[in-house]
């Protein structure tokens, strides 16, 4: 069970963006720019949501959520499935998470929401002896 800390939504950005582009003074092009990694990442780690698209409204939107943190080292930067979030967050003090929300027809995308995910603790440097 992920129970989230830090939670930022960001539906006011994107609704702001999305009243931009049908008044016309932000072009599709710069909205719908999810590049080949991001629409890999959206096809194989991806979560599928009941929204259809804002943009084209032809296809289903696809939720991918990206983990960063220091203590992940070489995970961070890398889309997981929610599957690898619960055990990334069992293991790790804590990590910063992304979800990025994908259109596979126009490649609209644009960041859901971020939160901190993990175990709050930091990790143990060693054992101390009775010595020192």
């Amino acid at each position: 069970m992920l129970s989230p800390r830090q939670v930022v939504d960001y539906a006011l950005q994107r609704r702001a963006l999305l009243a931009d582009l049908r008044a016309g003074r932000v072009g599709q092009e710069a909205v719908c720019d999810a590049g080949a990694y991001l629409q890999r990442a959206a096809r194989f780690h991806g979560a599928p949501v009941e929204d259809s698209c804002p943009v084209c409204r032809k296809d289903r939107l696809v939720q991918v959520s990206w983990v960063f943190g220091e203590s992940l080292r070489h995970v961070s930067g890398s889309a997981r499935s929610t599957e690898d979030l619960e055990l990334l967050a069992a293991h790790h003090p804590e990590f910063t998470v992304h979800v990025v929300e994908v259109c596979g027809t126009c490649a609209w995308n644009h960041l859901v929401r971020s939160f901190v995910l993990g175990t709050g603790r930091r990790p143990r440097r060693g054992r101390r002896t009775a010595d020192g």
